[in-house]
């Protein structure tokens, strides 16, 4: 929301419209390095820690000025990429850049509130033109300070604080309860592919049936028959090529790959390991999605046949995340191709291997590039059974030994191939199967049940907000000092205080001069042209730096330039605006 509109609301009576900038410091976090990165020290607190508390902290040891330090209890806005406000909670550390540290002036707003309106305005300039980037979003912080905010009385304020933290604590709560929950059947929904796996879940069962053929002798028998099937294929090719067999042209069989059975826990009786290739129909059943030039983002339109991606994948569903293709790019393309039933398997991702079906109606379709399509042999085994044994944590466990990469784990073909699957008789995985829809019905119905509070929940939390933002969630009291009364004492202190002539100190002046001798050490290491900004990084002064220090490590410079001991340049950019300077040191 700009400025121009938020002055056309109306606010209520003692309230006024107050910058972002005048509530309080915003601190731009230390420009750290990967070669800061240590075994120990105070933790780094990048964007992704502040949305994941599980992701790992870099640490370091490096010496950086308090106004990057944190503890618990500091307030911190991400404004790059992930747009939002947080309270830290992790105990002491060190803030890094595209994050603010913000230290409120709670002469202005209080804490409590400031938190909740930054949040507010978070979402109205992500509205504007004020939001840039097209991979990774940021605000721009000069709008950023710009923007206003209401401001209502002091008095009112803790009024408002206080009904907030009583109504939104009871929501919080409440919200708590639903994500435990949510957890509580997540795990129930892997301690249940666990026994399905292991055997477990159909113990009882075993006790009282005798199947037909165990599954080491099924395995067995259909291993057989794909072996056969193959040698009758390779028959009918020499006959319809009018050549006679050649010798030991058996030993041309492709072998499915065998499973690597250390470390897999015992099966019981009847039951045996075997692998997603030995599972396939085929040595065609298996293929991942084209590569380079043979799917470009350049292909898509908007109907078509489908192309089955990552986002396709969920953990035990298809989610239906359209993309298309035209009908004839898709006809050079059918070695990929997907039908109803196949299973298809992400290759790249946090959590691998993630597998689900693919349901009625999106044929047809193809793979995508790290994506697998497996077609089983549905006399050996279901969709589903395998399904759940991919998304299982004991067939999890055992693909971690094949991922590759840290910051993008993924395994390749070859990997899934090797994928050990247990397989019983024909009649126990109908009965795993029924025992494990029965009860994922049951939990997807809670999982829907608990969305749907969440959402409410939600819901209920704007609608507390946006009262105490119109100033409607609790009474306005006449006898309070209007906000915009404070704000002239405020105001006035301030220009007072700039009057002031401000005191040299030594200290400071010695600190800049050690400042400008690590410069020169600086650029002296460098022998060429240095933007401004990162030789001051290097000397240990980074972007969130108070304005006073910069300028006078400027003013450092100029006597530097004026003495012949350095070289600056102004930079501009393709509009001829300045964009900051170069600077270089010169020979003597």
């Amino acid at each position: 929301m700009s400025v121009e509109i938020e002055q056309q609301i109306a606010l209520p009576r003692g309230w006024e419209w107050v910058s972002i900038g005048e509530t309080g410091e915003y601190i731009n976090g230390f420009a750290f390095k990967p070669g800061h990165r240590e075994v120990s020290g105070l933790p780094i607190v990048r964007i992704q820690n502040l949305t994941d508390e599980t992701k790992p902290l870099n640490t370091t040891t490096i010496e950086v000025p308090d106004n990057y330090k944190i503890d618990t209890g500091d307030m911190l806005m991400s404004w790059s990429a992930t747009l939002d406000v947080f309270v830290w909670r992790r105990g002491p550390a060190l803030v890094n850049q595209h994050i603010f540290k913000v230290v409120p002036e709670e002469r202005v707003m209080l804490k409590g509130l400031l938190f909740h309106w930054l949040k507010r305005a978070i979402q109205q300039l992500q509205k504007t033109d004020h939001l840039h980037g097209s991979t990774m979003m940021h605000i721009n912080r000069g709008p950023f300070m710009a923007h206003l905010v209401p401001l209502p009385p002091r008095a009112e304020q803790t009024r408002i604080v206080a009904k907030l933290e009583e109504l939104l604590s009871d929501l919080d709560a409440g919200v708590a309860e639903l994500k435990a929950a949510q957890k509580k059947l997540a795990q129930y929904r892997q301690s249940l592919l666990k026994a399905a796996v292991e055997g477990a879940l159909t113990a009882e069962w075993r006790t009282h049936n005798t199947p037909t053929e165990t599954g080491a002798q099924l395995l067995e028998r259909i291993l057989t028959e794909r072996r056969t099937r193959w040698e009758a294929k390779q028959l009918a090719k020499f006959e319809e090529q009018g050549k006679t067999p050649p010798k030991d042209w058996q030993k041309k069989y492709p072998e499915p790959v065998q499973p690597d059975t250390r470390d897999l826990p015992e099966l019981p009786e009847g039951w045996v390991w075997t692998s997603v290739d030995q599972c396939s129909l085929d040595e065609s059943a298996i293929t991942d999605g084209p590569f380079g030039s043979n799917l470009k983002s350049s292909h898509y339109q908007e109907t078509g046949p489908r192309v089955i991606r990552l986002q396709n994948i969920g953990d035990g569903v298809f989610i239906d995340a359209k993309a298309h293709i035209s009908e004839e790019h898709y006809g050079q393309l059918t070695k990929h191709a997907v039908d109803e039933g196949d299973l298809v398997v992400a290759m790249l991702g946090e959590v691998l291997p993630r597998a689900c079906i693919i349901p009625a109606g999106v044929s047809p379709a193809i793979v995508k590039a790290d994506c697998a399509r497996v077609r089983l042999n549905k006399d050996l085994t279901t969709s589903h059974i395998v399904m759940s044994q991919l998304n299982s944590k004991p067939v999890r466990d055992a693909v971690l030994k094949f991922v590759k990469g840290i910051g993008r784990p993924r395994v390749n073909l070859g990997h899934i191939r090797a994928i050990p699957l247990a397989i019983c008789s024909i009649e126990e995985q109908r009965e795993i199967e029924k025992s494990l829809i029965d009860a994922e019905t049951s939990i997807n119905d809670q999982l829907k049940s608990i969305e749907l509070s969440l959402k409410q929940s939600t819901a209920q939390r704007q609608n507390i907000l946006r009262a105490a933002f119109a100033g409607e969630l609790v009474p306005q009291d006449p006898n309070d000092e209007p906000a915009t009364v404070l704000l002239e004492r405020i105001r006035a202190e301030r220009a007072e205080l700039a009057k002031q002539p401000k005191k040299r100190q030594p200290k400071k002046q010695k600190e800049i001069a050690v400042v400008v001798s690590k410069l020169i050490d600086v650029l002296a290491e460098a022998g060429d042209w240095l933007e401004a900004q990162e030789a001051f990084r290097r000397c240990g002064v980074a972007d969130g730096a108070l304005t006073e220090r910069i300028e006078e490590l400027y003013a450092e410079l100029r006597k530097l330039d004026k003495a012949g001991r350095l070289a600056v340049e102004v930079i501009k950019d393709k509009k001829g605006r300045k964009t900051g300077d170069r600077i270089k040191l010169l020979a003597g």
